[in-house]
């Protein structure tokens, strides 16, 4: 989610639900041991629960982005096992390091020991060609025995090779039978599954094998699927603010950001699908992503934006208004 989940996104994903636990970007440790700390760091305080995703294989590294997260009072720490980026490669961190389980148990114990913070893994469930269970499965058991009790496992194969991170997420498939398998054999660690996961059905059925469920781009994209997680799945059954209020409240925040001279359009891209599924979702979309109406307020946009909703499909919306 490289990109996507920023603390803009993650403010807005906060509407909606209060309780489902929330993911930082992968932030490297070299960024944060070496680059401005508090512009990788810095979160609002609605964000929480919020953890902190790191991409490292440095043990000294790790252990100092610990204290760094503990410091800012994060709530987790998530070392990323599972990213199969060129670039994350060339680090050797990401779903290289599920090669070498040792250094990453290493590297989870050097936090613990670091910091009071859970510390947690996302991966695969293999790398390239390799599908046997026994692979992941002494992956897990080997890092469980560094302190990790929570795993996040994507439930395909890393291909490093040949594939980008976006057909890494599509080509190859979705074997949900070894992650459940995971759960059987290791009763006493938490296991989170993720991947192609959409709709509370599909959560609801999943929750019967596993312990949690990760979603990302699903709930990117369709962000309202997420307004019946705390009834559903996390125990708090007040109500919803309805759409109107959410949008109200990210205009209040993008108010915010531009009355302090910062770009409000990268708020707003994040609240592009909150309408989805209803009428005039898509006018009032190209609204907000109009590049021409940047220089104008957020409050000035969402009068076009507002109008543009409630307006015949079929007329045009005004691009240059």
């Amino acid at each position: 989610m490289m990109d996507w989940t920023d603390r803009h996104c993650r403010f807005f994903h906060r509407l909606i639900t209060r309780h489902a636990r929330l993911y930082t970007e992968m932030v490297s440790t070299g960024a944060l041991v070496h680059g401005d700390v508090a512009r990788h760091l810095d979160y609002s305080a609605e964000e929480h629960p919020l953890a902190l995703q790191l991409g490292g294989n440095d043990t000294q590294e790790l252990a100092h982005c610990a204290r760094l997260a503990q410091a800012w009072g994060y709530d987790e720490i998530n070392l990323n096992c599972g990213c199969p980026s060129d670039r994350v490669q060339r680090g050797a961190f990401g779903a290289c390091l599920m090669a070498e389980p040792q250094r990453v148990a290493e590297g989870v114990k050097a936090m613990r020991d670091a910091c009071t913070l859970p510390v947690t893994v996302k991966h695969r469930i293999g790398i390239d060609r390799i599908e046997r269970y026994d692979f992941v499965r002494d992956f897990v058991g080997t890092v469980a025995e560094g302190g990790c009790e929570v795993f996040i496992v994507h439930a395909r194969n890393a291909w490093l090779d040949g594939l980008s991170p976006k057909d890494n997420r599509e080509i190859p498939p979705l074997r949900y039978g070894i992650v459940h398998r995971l759960k059987r054999d290791f009763p006493a660690l938490s296991i989170v599954i993720n991947g192609g996961i959409a709709g509370d059905a599909a959560i609801r059925e999943q929750l019967q094998q596993v312990d949690g469920v990760m979603v990302g781009r699903e709930a990117y994209h369709h962000p309202w699927s997420m307004s019946q997680w705390d009834a559903g799945f996390l125990g708090d059954a007040t109500a919803v603010p309805q759409r109107g209020q959410i949008e109200a409240a990210m205009l209040r925040y993008m108010e915010g950001l531009h009355a302090q001279g910062q770009p409000w359009t990268h708020a707003a891209r994040h609240m592009l699908g909150l309408w989805n599924g209803t009428p005039g979702a898509r006018r009032w979309r190209q609204v907000w992503s109009n590049h021409r109406l940047k220089d104008q307020s957020p409050a000035q946009v969402a009068r076009l934006a507002d109008a543009a909703r409630c307006r015949d499909l079929r007329d045009p919306v005004p691009l240059d208004a």
